[in-house]
């Protein structure tokens, strides 16, 4: 059985969405928590590697030491091919990883809005997104790495999502976001929230009716997406 390790920067930042289609095709799920109980090896080792949000910078090696580790497990997964996929913070961290650069944006894209799919965007697993609204919640953005490829962008953040080759993903966007448990977002992030001046009821209600949408979305596109690698793929 090939066995995904995800990688946690908060606990309710987790696979969410992404858990049952991984589970349906064979994987098990192996959940690490940053800087409490990761083990570099296990995650150089892991058949996919699932690097998840959270609120601190992927620059701030310097408050959190634990990220100088995670930058090279993944920079050593992406030159050996092996499958990752960064959220957010993960996405942050494999530019990183890449050498490009991460730094706060304009401002915090917080919200539900659709993405602009770039050309590889509209052929790349992405598609099944089409203009659908996701979840975006980053204060931060990144350089295209080089080597990469652009697959999707908003007007604020023209870096929302890239591939490195087959085996790697990143995505700036919470495509993962459950919209059944977005309450422990709006609390966990509460004081994010309000300083933002987000309307918490409005974004309460722009979950229930955007979130159910993407079930479909998020089977599709991680399905297609370990489906185009399954010969590089450890069974």
């Amino acid at each position: 059985m090939s066995v995904a390790v995800v990688l946690r920067h908060l606990a309710f930042e987790d696979l969410g969405l992404f858990e049952a289609p991984l589970r349906a095709l064979g994987y098990r799920i192996e959940v690490l928590d940053a800087g409490v109980n990761v083990r570099p090896e296990r995650l150089r080792a892991a058949d996919l590697l699932v690097v998840c949000g959270g609120p601190i910078g992927a620059y701030e090696t310097e408050l959190y030491p634990f990220l100088a580790d995670e930058i090279r497990v993944i920079a050593q997964r992406l030159a050996g091919h092996r499958p990752t996929l960064g959220i957010c913070l993960g996405a942050q961290l494999m530019a990183t990883a890449m050498g490009a650069r991460v730094y706060p944006g304009t401002r915090k894209e917080l919200g539900w809005a659709p993405l602009q799919l770039t050309e590889a965007g509209c052929a790349s697993p992405l598609a099944a997104i089409g203009d659908l609204p996701v979840l975006h919640w980053h204060g931060d953005t990144f350089d295209l790495p080089k080597g990469a490829t652009l697959l999707a962008s908003t007007p604020d953040t023209p870096h929302q999502a890239f591939s490195v080759g087959r085996h790697g993903l990143a995505l700036q966007f919470h495509l993962e976001a459950d919209p059944a448990r977005i309450e422990q977002w709006l609390v966990g992030h509460t004081g994010e929230l309000k300083a933002a001046g987000i309307n918490i009821p409005a974004l309460r209600a722009a979950s229930a009716v955007h979130g159910p949408r993407l079930v479909p979305v998020v089977r599709s596109v991680v399905t297609h997406w370990l489906d185009a690698m399954a010969p590089r793929r450890t069974r």
